[in-house]
């Protein structure tokens, strides 16, 4: 069973902006937090943000002030709204719980930052 699919990702100038979807398995979303990690080319893949099941979020400094989570309990749906987009942000971006479950990544959705 597939727990998490990515979307929303594409190409985007510095300075613009994106948001991802993620929707997740009933019983992986009323589980506990998730998060959104993301993987750049040569890099390991890092956490980036998370939201608990009472909306508590927190973020890697690198983003704070320019990304934000949230989750829609009917959608059974995770986002990641990225405003003020840099290069550094290029990455194949992926959701899980947390702590991560290896079993659990799915296919990702690429951002690319470029002007």
């Amino acid at each position: 069973q597939v727990q998490f699919v990515e979307s929303g990702g594409g190409l985007v100038k510095p300075g613009g902006s994106l948001r991802l979807s993620c929707t997740v398995s009933e019983s992986i979303f009323n589980s506990g937090a998730i998060a959104w990690y993301r993987q750049a080319p040569g890099k390991q893949r890092e956490w980036v943000a998370l939201i608990t099941k009472s909306t508590n979020t927190n973020y890697v400094n690198s983003v704070k002030g320019r990304f934000a989570i949230s989750r829609d309990n009917a959608m059974k749906t995770v986002y990641l709204q990225m405003n003020s987009l840099k290069p550094e942000d290029t990455a194949v971006y992926y959701c899980n719980t947390v702590p991560r479950n290896t079993n659990y990544w799915g296919q990702g959705t690429q951002v690319t930052v470029s002007s």
